[in-house]
């Protein structure tokens, strides 16, 4: 009986297509609404995570060594802090997450000059153990070349650029001097938004030969780059117990810091845009639900005699039921199909206007998760606002439904 129920249910809604379509066209334009705020959403977090790792240090953890000390606020020395090596970094990469990046480095400036330059120019310098930036043309050093003294640089494109004005890619196989002390160029880095300055990059070896001499001594900060934002506060409490066993009383010698403040904000911003967007279109399916009662409670009203007689021949309240809530089911399920097809193509022609308009590298985001939280949330609001007219329905008493005109 409750198979019957619910195909009867679903075949009463050809009765009146055009109230049927009507009622199902708000369904549509609700799930349509939140899928596309949905992609565009999941999109726009994936673009900010490429961007906080490319353009920022969010991602990264550093355990940087303490040089000196402040007692009286006065800055002293602070002799016995940690100078991190290759050794400490291969430790500490097994430690890691998956895909976690480990490396020693040290930061510097430096005097840069350089055949097509007329006057010396300034650039930041960046010694380190592997080379990780994605390259545009030539090549990254070779391991005999990181644990060596042969001076190569990486550059970045602005500085290719200001070596080969027109043609950076050209500057591969070029040299430049860094204090005076000439690097051939292996490789250009991959440019990127927002990009200033001129970088170069030399292994770690070489950082006392790049960099400009200062009275202070020079940190090696041990830096450990997530892959995944979830997975910073695992490597920060990894950081912290392999340091407590590396350097006795290390607070005192050395300090894990991250930029986790900002990391939350900007996580959190994300998270803001999709909730406000995602209430705001989830008032567009309460009125596809609205509409889908007055659908049913109009229908409740035109065969109330109908209904009486099918409760008369044995038909239960529950079929009754059931039969008002296929029909409810029905409408939202068509709804929802369709408006995440709708969705869909507003998320890939809202991210395309995006590019066009603003250049930014943004892509609508098919999430399983995304589809299946409006599928299942238009569903709910379809069964929610079908049960009053269902239940108005199978309440009727036969008799007082049969003389029903």
């Amino acid at each position: 009986m409750g198979l019957s129920s619910v195909l009867e249910g679903i075949a009463n809604l050809r009765i009146n297509p055009l109230r049927t379509l009507l009622s199902t066209l708000g369904i549509i334009m609700g799930v349509g609404s939140l899928v596309s705020v949905l992609a565009v959403g999941d999109g726009v977090d994936r673009y900010v995570r490429e961007q906080i790792a490319r353009t920022t240090d969010l991602l990264s953890l550093a355990v940087e060594p303490l040089a000196f000390r402040e007692v009286d606020g006065i800055r002293l020395p602070n002799p016995g802090y940690p100078v991190f090596t290759a050794a400490d970094a291969e430790a500490v990469r097994r430690l890691m997450p998956p895909g976690t990046r480990v490396d020693v480095r040290m930061s510097g400036s430096s005097t840069l000059t350089g055949r097509t330059l007329d006057q010396p120019r300034a650039a930041t310098v960046v010694a380190l153990l592997e080379l990780t930036d994605s390259l545009v043309a030539g090549r990254s050093f070779t391991a005999a070349e990181l644990s060596g003294t042969a001076p190569v640089v990486v550059v970045s494109h602005a500085l290719a650029e200001l070596i080969a004005p027109g043609r950076p890619l050209a500057a591969v196989g070029d040299s430049i001097g860094l204090e005076g002390t000439w690097f051939r160029i292996t490789g250009v880095i991959a440019p990127y938004r927002g990009e200033r300055g001129f970088v170069a990059q030399v292994p770690l070896a070489l950082a006392p030969t790049a960099m400009t001499k200062v009275t202070d001594p020079r940190v090696t900060p041990l830096v450990a780059t997530a892959a995944r934002v979830e997975d910073t506060p695992a490597i920060r409490a990894a950081l912290e117990r392999w340091v407590e066993g590396r350097v006795p009383e290390w607070r005192r010698f050395a300090a894990v810091r991250s930029r986790e403040g900002r990391l939350v904000q900007a996580r959190q911003g994300v998270l803001v845009f999709k909730l406000l967007m995602g209430t705001i279109t989830g008032i567009s399916l309460l009125v596809g639900g609205i509409g889908i009662m007055n659908v049913l409670l109009a229908a409740v009203a035109e065969r109330t005699r109908e209904i009486g007689i099918r409760k008369a021949t044995g038909a239960r309240r529950s079929d009754i039921l059931l039969q008002f809530l296929a029909e409810s089911a029905a409408i939202t399920l068509a709804g929802a199909v369709v408006g995440i097809g709708l969705g869909l193509a507003v998320a890939f022609a809202s991210t395309a206007l995006m590019r066009e308009r603003a250049d930014v590298q943004i892509y609508a985001a098919i999430g399983v998760g995304s589809i299946t939280v409006s599928a299942l949330t238009a569903i709910v609001i379809g069964l929610v606002f079908g049960l009053y007219p269902a239940v108005r329905a199978a309440r009727l008493d036969p008799i007082e439904a049969i003389r029903h005109e």
